[in-house]
């Protein structure tokens, strides 16, 4: 698009002036002036012009579509720390192996770091037909740019149709870095994932406006289509030991491991008591605590059940406990064997994070809460009665 003022048309009226939303506009010997800097072309101008003076054309965008009938598979973002594989990587395996079902094709895992041979057994029991391992000392820790650009290179080899990579801080990280590199599309945060029949293309599900609705999103045109997955949506595959996989090893040039950032050091994060991602039971409060001093009782059946402290975001943004125990859309995605929601009401933005617990327990004194219609049993009560008999009741149950 382009924008001009025609000189014998302009009287100086300052209408154009006036309609300008990004102070584009200056009045100089009597003419409108367009500052080429800050105009966006939006058009304002011209429609208050009254004497046709603002020319505003339009150019059609060209736009030539990439050949992808050559791209196949499906890719899995084998994310590690440490060292150590992580648990969303075999999560995703187990999906990818139930898409590649409906697509016909393998599914292969990526994994990068240094000094990984150990776990690739497991990879393979798990789901994964290949593996294109990475490995040099410059790689044993994530940092941006060298995993991006060996990705990257990886994509542009080998041509996967699709690329599932868990919803992290690695891999948000990474992942966005790698489709702005490839010019493809990227669904973060899903909670489904599928494949059309028909058009044999991802379909990507996840919570849009604020979790009122799900949105289903599609990628037709380009390749690899990518999507993120939070911890804990989806279920590992049990290990089959007679699976058979190919490990392929790829190697650099040492420039494109080079990052512009020193990694000083890894601070893992202090839990009080249970991981809450890898907790089997989870005690979690929302707005009815009323205050950060009555998390305590949570605590204290916590403690005898060995389980973690999850919250609602109500809970987390009036200060009464860290961000790290939140649950729900902008928390964590959890999946406990058994999840007991004290005070929480049940809103969708905390049920997308919580909803695939195998049993879930409500205690709400609201008999009307949205919660009692995903749990599996609800306690229509004062949680601050019901919670500190639970824990007296449990106390004595587990002596036995």
């Amino acid at each position: 698009m382009s924008i001009q003022v025609i000189v014998e048309k302009c009287t100086g009226c300052t209408l154009c002036v006036k309609a300008c939303p990004f102070d584009a506009i200056r009045i100089m010997d009597r003419k409108a002036v367009i500052d080429l800097n800050k105009c966006t072309l939006c058009g304002a101008c011209k429609d208050a012009c009254k004497f046709k003076a603002i020319l505003l054309e339009k150019t059609p965008a060209k736009c030539e579509l990439p050949d992808i009938k050559d791209y196949k598979g499906i890719w899995v973002f084998i994310e590690q720390k440490n060292g150590k594989v992580q648990s969303v990587s075999y999560e995703l395996l187990g999906k990818a192996r139930e898409l590649a079902g409906k697509l016909n094709c393998q599914v292969s895992g990526v994994l990068i770091g240094n000094k990984l041979e150990d776990q690739l057994d497991e990879l393979i029991f798990c789901g994964a037909d290949n593996i294109y391992l990475v490995e040099a000392p410059e790689l044993t820790n994530f940092q941006d740019e060298p995993y991006t650009n060996i990705l990257v290179e990886l994509i542009k080899k080998y041509k996967p149709e699709i690329l599932l990579c868990g919803a992290t801080n690695i891999g948000r990280s990474l992942i966005s870095r790698v489709a702005i590199n490839i010019k493809a599309g990227l669904t973060a945060d899903c909670t489904g994932l599928d494949i059309d029949s028909e058009k044999k293309i991802l379909l990507q599900t996840r919570p849009a406006f604020g979790g009122n609705i799900m949105a289903t999103i599609i990628s037709p045109n380009y390749r690899p289509q990518m999507a993120t997955v939070r911890h804990k949506v989806f279920q590992p595959l049990p290990a089959d030991k007679k699976r058979k996989g190919k490990i392929i090893k790829e190697a650099f040039d040492s420039s494109l491991y080079f990052s512009r950032t020193k990694l000083l050091d890894i601070v893992e994060e202090v839990e009080t008591l249970v991981n809450l991602s890898e907790a089997d039971i989870i005690v979690s409060g929302g707005r009815g605590m009323g205050g950060p001093e009555n998390f305590k009782i949570l605590e204290e059946l916590a403690h005898v059940l060995n389980a973690a402290v999850g919250a609602s975001r109500a809970s987390v943004d009036s200060g009464w406990i860290p961000y790290s125990h939140q649950v729900g859309q902008t928390g964590r995605t959890v999946a406990p064997k058994i999840y007991i929601a004290c005070g929480i009401s049940g809103q969708i933005q905390h049920l997308v994070g919580m909803q695939s617990s195998k049993i879930i327990i409500a205690i709400n004194k609201d008999s009307e809460a949205p919660i009692f219609k995903v749990a599996t049993y609800g306690i229509v009560g004062d949680l601050f009665q019901v919670v500190p008999a639970l824990t007296k009741k449990f106390k004595e149950a587990l002596r036995k």
